[in-house]
């Protein structure tokens, strides 16, 4: 039966581990990035791979509006 169950915050893959597993042999090739949000305030977050980790990260960082990149475009012409 498991113990614990890790997932992936991009992709959603799922890994389990039991009584007899650590959870860093399970968790083999995975990344871990932890972000203080406060004050003794951690949250976690689990990926599978480098490129859930990056798709995650680019989800998340803010975005240049088109009109702006387009802006430039006109310029050039």
């Amino acid at each position: 039966m498991p113990q614990g169950q890790f997932l992936c915050d991009s992709c959603g893959k799922r890994v389990e581990y039991g009584i007899k597993e650590r959870p860093c042999e399970v968790l083999r090739g995975w990344v871990m990035v932890s972000e203080w949000k406060d004050v003794e305030a951690v949250e976690h977050y689990y990926f599978c791979s480098p490129s859930c980790l990056r798709t995650w990260v680019e989800d998340r960082a803010p975005r240049v509006p088109e009109v702006f990149l387009r802006a430039f475009e006109e310029e050039n012409e």
